[in-house]
């Protein structure tokens, strides 16, 4: 974990947020190379759950929103953590995170904790320039309720028919009691989720097989099945709008720990969201004329969690040979799948003379049309190749010398080192097979 937090610093994929004025506790910028991967992993997501479904469609909902809508989904009352204070050094943690008969983790005192209160995790802020209960807002806790109170609206205007759905990716904000671990967990945190609405003798069917493609999409991000498990959460133990909700963990460097959430939600946020408004949430089926409020189920994914175990499980170091001699050093690359890597290609001129970068700059300018594509011509090529393996460019192009007389560069294959010679006419085509996939 140490290696991958040093490697996201000195790349250019996360930075510590604030940090010339010395940061500020687990606040994190995205850097260029991190803003190219999530934004390669949010537009895959959008993809694969949206833009080629006709069931699904998007919406982009206010971030604050009437506080009645937290008000009937039960967040302002029931969205606590459970929060106990070291008696010394009065550092909080949640109680179901640490062993309250053992010494503070923070200052080793044994002077034990305070009992274990509520602590509600929205972020409360105030509407206007007076601040009293009648301004009070919040930032919200999750992206669910907006799809919710959104669905009358979005059944108008789309003619959608049950079972359909409603997604939506942003910003959320929860004010955690003991964030950490990088960015597995923030206050402010981004999701992509959405909401399937469901007859309700269909959610079990519909359950299982929003199941299944959430592990495809896991096998496309490139993690490996082993570092895997499905918890079934048990009674007693679920979010209260729960009647079902599996857990899928990641056998993280820190711990076995949540990465999504597949929750059935019944009808309980349509039902109160109807009671407190007086909106009509019932669905009436144009075959049937039946009338019900549709039945939910719901599949969170984290995107900062995404983007963490990517990059966790591309992260690999090698021995690599530096000489025909068989001497070898350490090579870093991030096997990151072709479709999510912060560039596809980089170009590599061989040297920085004017012959050289006449025929690379412009060979550059014209695969950004099509790919992210970078360019660098500083140190040895050798430097310059691994500087893209750590940073998981799948293909360098090096523009040579030869290149004068036979029109041809070579092609460098990140995971294998293999290298091939490619006219540059057949370049595009050849970089289009392998990476248009």
């Amino acid at each position: 974990m140490d290696k991958l937090v040093a490697l996201c610093k000195q790349r250019g994929f996360v930075f510590p947020g604030s940090d010339i004025y010395g940061g500020m506790a687990n606040s994190w910028d995205y850097g260029p190379l991190g803003t190219e991967l999530k934004r390669n992993i949010m537009n895959a997501w959008w993809h694969r759950f949206v833009a080629s479904r006709g069931d699904m469609v998007g919406i982009d909902a206010a971030v604050i929103m009437n506080p009645k809508v937290w008000e009937a989904s039960g967040h302002v009352d029931g969205f606590t953590d459970p929060l106990v204070e070291c008696k010394k050094c009065h550092e909080r943690f949640r109680a179901d995170q640490i062993d309250a008969t053992k010494a503070c983790a923070r200052c080793g005192s044994k002077d034990g904790f305070t009992d274990p209160k509520n602590f509600n995790l929205l972020f409360k802020t105030f509407i206007g320039s007076t601040e009293d209960n009648k301004s009070v807002a919040y930032l919200r806790g999750e992206l669910a309720q907006a799809m919710f109170v959104d669905l009358p609206a979005v059944l108008m205007t789309s003619r959608k028919r049950v079972p359909f759905g409603i997604a939506q990716q942003g910003k959320c904000f929860r004010n955690e009691i003991t964030p950490g671990n990088f960015i597995f967990r923030t206050r402010e945190f981004n999701l992509m989720e959405f909401e399937y609405f469901v007859h309700p003798s269909e959610w079990e069917k519909w359950f299982e097989y929003w199941l299944e493609q959430m592990k495809a999409w896991l096998d496309f991000c490139g993690v490996k099945r082993e570092h895997l498990v499905f918890h079934e959460i048990e009674d007693g133990e679920r979010a209260h709008y729960s009647k079902r909700t599996v857990d899928i963990e990641y056998q993280y460097p820190f711990g076995l720990k949540e990465l999504y959430g597949l929750a059935y939600r019944t009808d309980f946020d349509l039902a109160r969201h109807m009671e407190a408004s007086s909106a009509e949430m019932r669905y009436t089926d144009p075959k049937t004329n039946e009338k019900y409020v549709p039945h939910v189920i719901e599949p969170t994914f984290g995107i900062d969690r995404t983007v963490l175990i990517t990059l966790l499980e591309a992260y690999d170091e090698e021995q690599a040979p530096t000489s025909d001699a068989g001497e070898t050093d350490t090579r870093v690359v991030l096997r990151l799948p072709k479709a999510l890597a912060p560039f596809r290609v980089a170009i590599l001129p061989l040297s920085k003379k004017d012959e050289l970068t006449a025929i690379a700059q412009p060979l550059a300018d014209l695969l950004r049309q099509k790919w992210t594509t970078d360019y660098d011509e500083t140190q040895s090529i050798g430097k310059r190749y691994r500087r893209q393996d750590e940073i998981g460019t799948p293909y360098c192009v090096t523009v040579d010398f030869d290149t004068l007389t036979d029109n041809a560069v070579t092609v460098r294959d990140r995971d294998t080192m293999k290298q091939e010679r490619v006219k540059i006419e057949e370049l595009e085509a050849y970089l289009c097979q392998k990476l248009c996939v």
